[in-house]
């Protein structure tokens, strides 16, 4: 496992805590949530795919609506 050191500021740090005591979690915990967020987030390609669905298939999707 690696391990990463960040530089936040006093605010920034006392929004994590107080949304983490509010949450029940830890500023580490807080933090992986966030990360998992962000690099689980489908990738260009799946994006990509998607609008060409849609727009392939606008008119029965505007037929349906």
């Amino acid at each position: 496992m690696a391990t990463l050191t960040i530089s936040l500021s006093d605010e920034e740090m006392r929004r994590l805590e107080a949304l983490g005591k509010r949450e029940g979690l830890t500023v580490e915990q807080m933090v992986r949530l966030g990360i998992n967020d962000f690099i689980g987030q489908p990738d260009d390609a799946f994006h990509a795919a998607a609008k060409r669905v849609m727009e392939k298939n606008a008119e029965l999707y505007r037929r349906l609506s």
